[in-house]
């Protein structure tokens, strides 16, 4: 199992740069290795001071997620 925790007392949880590419890889991992991945998360969006690099981590994260999804189906 791959565990995925982020923190809303650290800035909201926000996704920005380093945060989408943690992710990502977490499920890079897990769908090389066939795991399953367990998130707990409370976010407040894309943060805000990195703008559209922060916006660009959600739609790769939701492919990483959809990648998971097929190799696990």
């Amino acid at each position: 199992m791959v565990l995925i925790s982020l923190e809303f007392n650290f800035l909201g949880s926000t996704m920005g740069s380093v945060v989408g590419e943690k992710v990502t890889c977490a499920f890079a991992f897990a769908t090389r290795r066939r795991l399953p991945v367990v998130s707990i998360l409370a976010s407040g969006g894309a943060r805000v001071q990195e703008g559209m690099l922060a916006l660009m981590q959600m739609a790769k994260t939701a492919i990483a997620v959809a990648e998971h999804r097929a190799v696990r189906a």
